[in-house]
């Protein structure tokens, strides 16, 4: 009968020393795999979120472009999937029919804008949106939350940003900078969906 034996140590070496070499080759290709994923996810939910806008709009236009008079104003509204959003208005420099509040409010515009609302309008406008926070939420890094919107601009150039947290680069105090990650910006006076890869 024949002993058996296993490795020997020279043998053994090499097959670690091969591996280590594999895994350095591998782990750039990975990192970049992953870098990739964040990428095509945040132009996924943006490409979602674009469509849920001109859908909203779609539907304004199919229902003969409704509005009301308030206040000597034209106020625009459409119920969409179930819901009311308060649409742009005609005014300089602004296309009209672009969702800008959820809910009945006759004294919605642009410039009324804020965190709150454009969190509510990711939530509302898109069908099992990933979760979202108010960008100074105090638990916006707590792993719940996918994305955090904040309001940006003021007045008619208001627009709401969502930054991507799986995205977040801490700075060289090691401090997360929401603002460093992949984000996308709805720019409401145009109808607008730009997404920032960074």
């Amino acid at each position: 009968m024949k002993k058996q034996a296993g490795f020997s140590l020279v043998e053994l070496v090499i097959v670690i020393i091969v591996v280590g070499l594999l895994a350095v080759a591998a782990l750039p290709r990975f990192l970049n795999v992953t870098d990739e994923a964040k990428k095509a996810s945040i132009e996924g939910v943006a490409g979602g979120y674009a469509t849920a806008v001109l859908s909203a709009r779609a539907q304004w236009e199919a229902n003969g472009r409704p509005s009301a008079i308030v206040n000597n104003a034209k106020v625009n509204s459409v119920s969409y999937d179930g819901s009311t959003f308060m649409l742009t208005a005609e005014q300089s420099d602004v296309r009209v029919g672009y969702p800008i509040h959820y809910g009945q409010d006759n004294s919605a515009s642009i410039g009324g804008l804020d965190n709150t609302e454009c969190k509510v309008l990711f939530e509302q406008l898109m069908q099992n949106p990933p979760q979202v926070a108010e960008i100074d939420s105090g638990d916006v890094l707590n792993g719940k939350y996918q994305y955090a919107a904040r309001k940006d601009n003021n007045g008619n150039n208001s627009a709401c940003t969502y930054f991507q947290l799986a995205s977040v680069t801490n700075n060289a105090n090691g401090v997360a900078q929401i603002t460093s990650a992949h984000s996308f910006t709805y720019t409401p006076k145009e109808g607008s969906v730009v997404v920032n890869i960074q």
